[in-house]
């Protein structure tokens, strides 16, 4: 009976999704909840940015269905409700970086007060159980807030945020094993009502649509809040240091980024053409080749904490450390090698990168020149636009 009702709610939330889907794509463009291209964003035409809203319906739909609701997973529910509301807003007339924040961070602050769920300790590392006391709430806020970012951050192109949440859900299961349908049904909704979203976002059924920042949002706020009761639970059923190996690239390439753009005197929240999905595209790969490597390493990291799992705590902890430092040094090192190739005449930074396909447009369209001066000359001219 149980396996049939769990059935039936992923089912409910994947259909119930589609046909919001298929409901709302008519509205998008009267809603205001288009994506139009500009200088970072080199999408074709105006896409409805509706996959989260609708995914978000469907996971509704399918908590409904199963007939049961915990305290935790409610009022997580309704200040996630509230975050997709905010990050329809955003997707229609872009919030500033600090009321975005300072709601995010109410509805954190919400969950923490109304079920006493935070980050209180960090388990036995060297020895020593790492109680936080005071310190428990502010880094549940830095956690939660920081995640939910990172997959906004990653949602780059078509299908990286869906398919990276896929590989956390999966992650998660596997790690705590699917003997415990409550613990795990949000997360599970949520992967089955991103499965009509991904379809349509990949081009394999409809018309395209993107997630939209209520969906990058949404995501990264159910899985922070499912890895932290996890992690806090007594027992735990997953130690703190597994938390981190189940998003590892998002956390990876946010930390990088971020690192990146401080040594640059810049805002870390300053969007640019930096991350490692951009990285791959300015290297040569097409965007599905970039997704599906993204997607591997994804999995791959999964699998190395897997390994790592056997260790003790501290030394799970200085393994990912050591991982981080590894990351955050290449990704720099790339960062300035591309950067430094596309200057012309001088050593300030070219405002924009090209992707793969206007690079090779734009080298296509300098072999024609018939002199170096006209070639260097219409290189200029490119990198002024820029």
């Amino acid at each position: 009976m149980l396996s049939y009702r769990i059935f039936l709610s992923l089912a409910s939330a994947a259909v119930s999704s589609a046909f919001a889907i298929a409901f709302l794509y008519r509205y998008a463009e009267v809603l205001g909840l288009v994506d139009r291209p500009n200088e970072r964003k080199k999408h074709v035409g105006n896409i409805p940015v509706i996959g989260g809203v609708c995914a978000f319906f469907g996971v509704l739909t399918g908590v409904f269905v199963a007939g049961q609701a915990y305290p935790f997973g409610s009022y997580v529910l309704a200040t996630a409700a509230v975050l997709v509301l905010v990050g329809a807003i955003d997707d229609r007339r872009e919030l500033g970086v600090l009321p975005r924040l300072l709601i995010q961070a109410a509805a954190v602050l919400t969950v923490v007060v109304c079920t006493g769920v935070h980050i209180h300790t960090l388990g036995h590392l060297f020895g020593v159980e790492m109680e936080l006391g005071v310190f428990g709430v502010p880094l549940t806020l830095i956690a939660v807030i920081g995640l939910l970012n990172a997959f906004n951050m990653m949602d780059g192109i078509d299908g990286l945020a869906g398919a990276l949440t896929m590989v956390s859900v999966a992650t998660i299961a596997a790690y705590e094993g699917l003997s415990g349908w409550h613990s795990l049904a949000l997360p599970l909704l949520m992967a089955a009502a991103l499965l009509p979203y991904l379809a349509v976002n990949l081009g394999l059924v409809g018309r395209k649509i993107f997630l939209g920042d209520a969906g990058s949002v949404m995501v990264g706020y159910v899985l922070a809040w499912t890895l932290i009761k996890f992690s806090q639970d007594k027992p735990a059923h997953l130690s703190t240091i597994d938390v981190l190996w189940c998003v590892a690239l998002p956390v990876l390439d946010t930390l990088a980024v971020m690192v990146r753009r401080l040594r640059e005197g810049k805002s870390p929240f300053k969007p640019d053409r930096g991350h490692i999905h951009h990285l791959l595209l300015n290297a040569g790969l097409t965007p599905r080749a970039t997704l599906a490597a993204l997607v591997a390493l994804a999995v791959a990291l999964a699998y190395l904490g897997t390994i790592t799992r056997m260790f003790n705590a501290g030394s799970n902890l200085l393994a990912f450390g050591a991982l981080t430092l590894i990351y955050v040094t290449a990704h720099r090192r790339v960062w300035l090698k591309q950067h430094s190739g596309r200057t012309v005449g001088s050593t300030a930074p070219v405002a924009m990168q090209y992707t793969f396909v206007e690079r090779r447009s734009a080298n296509r369209s300098a072999s024609q020149a018939t002199s170096n001066y006209q070639r260097r000359s219409t290189d200029t001219r490119r990198v002024a636009d820029a």
